[in-house]
């Protein structure tokens, strides 16, 4: 059975669950959803997720919302991405908190503000301090990753998804991967790994199709 992953491509946490699909090797397709036009804020999306959010996944009477749940589903069921031992699994979950809380939330939050809003809307107070809290979060991953190839074990895992999840994007939003050589490297190692699609070739939907 196909799985069904409900996304749109300027999603950063949908990213990381589509990338998970993708390298798991499970069958799956992508559902458009349409962001921007306030789909996922109706009502009909909201009975799929009260919590208006992408990315939703369903497979089969299984439906799952958060993207760091559907990566640990998509792991358990395909046994790939997911460390070699009880500790390891630990590990994995301490990064994909850490990133949902100090990295990918921010990261997400100053992209929109800087590229999806009116020019003339764009807080730039609040943009700075974000940015200030990402730079402190890419010194955190420049620090880990100077030390080992991958954040956890010696292969890809959930872990380094997660905390790629918004650095591959065009639009800026504080990051600049010279100005940080580990992870400049590390992007590079995940970029390498067969079946790795940039975001806007792996979802549908990107700033181009609304221009």
């Amino acid at each position: 059975m196909t799985v069904k992953l409900y996304c749109f491509g300027e999603s950063g946490n949908a990213y990381k669950a589509t990338l998970t699909l993708e390298l798991s090797g499970l069958e799956w397709e992508p559902v458009f959803v349409d962001f921007f036009n306030g789909e996922s804020r109706s009502p009909a999306f909201r009975e799929l997720n009260p919590m208006g959010e992408v990315p939703v996944m369903i497979d089969g009477d299984v439906t799952l919302s958060q993207s760091g749940v559907i990566q640990d589903y998509v792991s358990s069921k395909s046994g790939k991405l997911g460390g070699r031992s009880a500790n390891e699994r630990r590990e994995i979950l301490r990064w994909q908190f850490w990133d949902n809380h100090k990295m990918s939330s921010v990261a997400g939050n100053t992209r929109f503000l800087m590229n999806f809003l009116p020019e003339d809307k764009r807080p730039a107070e609040v943009i700075d301090f974000n940015q200030a809290r990402l730079k402190s979060a890419y010194k955190v991953l420049e620090g880990e990753l100077a030390e080992r190839n991958w954040l956890v074990g010696d292969a890809i895992t959930l872990a380094d998804i997660s905390c790629c999840g918004y650095l591959y994007y065009p639009e800026p939003f504080g990051f600049d991967r010279a100005e940080w050589p580990a992870i400049d490297a590390w992007l590079t190692r995940i970029s390498e790994t067969p079946g790795w699609k940039h975001p806007y070739d792996l979802m549908p939907g990107s700033p181009a199709d609304r221009a």
